[in-house]
This record gives structure tokens, sequence and C-alpha cells, in this order.
């Protein structure tokens, strides 16, 4: 794996994962936060503005469609965090609340959470074993 994609798994993975257990450990807080969030035109536009950037930043840094199923996951993650953002940006604060009354987000949190938890522990494995297989290469 290419050190760009290596540090991509490990900074995605484990931000994942400390989410993800948040959401799991304070799961009424963060369906709160969702809903109050799909209320505030200026905080639903700056979280949108923030996501949009973090999706360009893994696009443009990181669009690789081959090498493995990491890079690809990574690429993927990319592409989901530009266009969440795109539309957080652009969704009035009513469109946001349809959203999340479509997602059902509130009945479906743990598995939404799951997901994030998953894909987690996923990108920091394969983030941290790429480093263990390199280092055990060159002996």
């Amino acid at each position: 794996m290419q050190p760009r994609t290596i540090f991509l798994c490990r900074l995605i993975g484990l931000w994942a994962l400390i989410v993800s257990i948040s959401f799991m450990l304070h799961k009424t807080a963060m369906v709160d936060i969702a809903v109050d969030l799909s209320n505030a035109p200026a905080l639903l536009f700056i979280s949108g503005a923030f996501t949009v950037l973090a999706g360009l930043a893994v696009v443009l840094a990181h669009n690789v469609w081959t090498g493995g199923v990491a890079p690809v996951v990574v690429t993927v993650v990319g592409w989901a965090l530009l266009i969440k953002g795109g539309v957080l940006v652009v969704v009035s604060p009513g469109g946001a609340s349809g959203l999340l009354a479509a997602s059902h987000f509130a009945d479906y949190a743990y598995f939404y959470a799951a997901i994030s938890l998953v894909l987690g522990l996923y990108l920091t494995y394969a983030g941290f074993l790429a480093d263990h297989a390199k280092r055990h290469a060159r002996s």
C-alpha cells in the first residue's frame, strides 16, 4: 500500500472508531444533536462546508480505484464525504429534517453507528497492518 493510503486508512479508521463508539455510548444525545443540526441553517452550512473540505481533501489526494480493497474504501469514503457535504450545504433545514426523518435515524441509530464501527475497524486494521507487513518485508 502507498504511504498516503496507509495514512488515510489510519486517519479515517481511527476517526470512525472514536465517533462510532461515542455514538453508541451516547445515543440519545447524538440523535438530539442530529435533530438540532437539521433545524439550524448556520450549523447545517458550517457542517456541510467542513464535510465538503474533508471530502475534497481525500478525493484530490487519493482518487484511487485499484490496488486492493483498502485504497478503494478510502476513495469511496472521500466521495461519500464530498457528496454528503454538498447536500448539507445546499439543503434547507426543512429538507434536512425530511432526510433525517426518511432515514429513520433515531430508530436505526445503532445500525448506522455499527456501519461506522466496522468501517473504522477495517481501515485501522488495514492501515496498521500495512506498516507491520512493510517492516517485516525489509527484514
